[in-house]
């Protein structure tokens, strides 16, 4: 099995910054792309960021120039640092990497997500 657990969501005010941490641990042979997902209530996930095993970096047009998403290989840990965070970013974030947990293929594991409120 493999367990994702994402961190460092909670309340911060218009223009600050924050940076999500994701953790995945278990049966993982091989991890393809990590990417942050953003779900507000109501809406459908939208992807935020992709981070490749090659180190391609692709952000939705929404967060491109404000949010950086990196990753520590040996550990399996992945980042989102956000900056300059707008009221419109507050949402549930989740992680999603690609991984091959043996199966032969790549397949999305989720977390439970973390909450980022941006609100004065």
């Amino acid at each position: 099995q493999v367990h994702v657990v994402e961190s460092g969501g909670g309340l911060v005010q218009p223009g600050g910054s924050q940076i999500l941490s994701c953790a995945a641990t278990g049966r993982i042979v091989a991890v393809n792309a990590v990417a942050w997902y953003r779900q507000v209530r109501g809406n459908r996930r939208e992807i935020v960021a992709r981070f490749t095993k090659k180190g391609q970096r692709l952000y939705g047009e929404s967060v491109e120039g404000r949010f950086t998403i990196s990753g520590d290989n040996v550990e399996n840990t992945t980042y989102l640092q956000m900056s300059s965070l707008k009221p419109e970013d507050s949402a549930v974030y989740y992680c999603g990497p690609e991984i091959d947990d043996g199966a032969g293929s790549w397949q999305i594991f989720w977390g439970q997500g973390t909450p980022v409120t941006v609100s004065s």
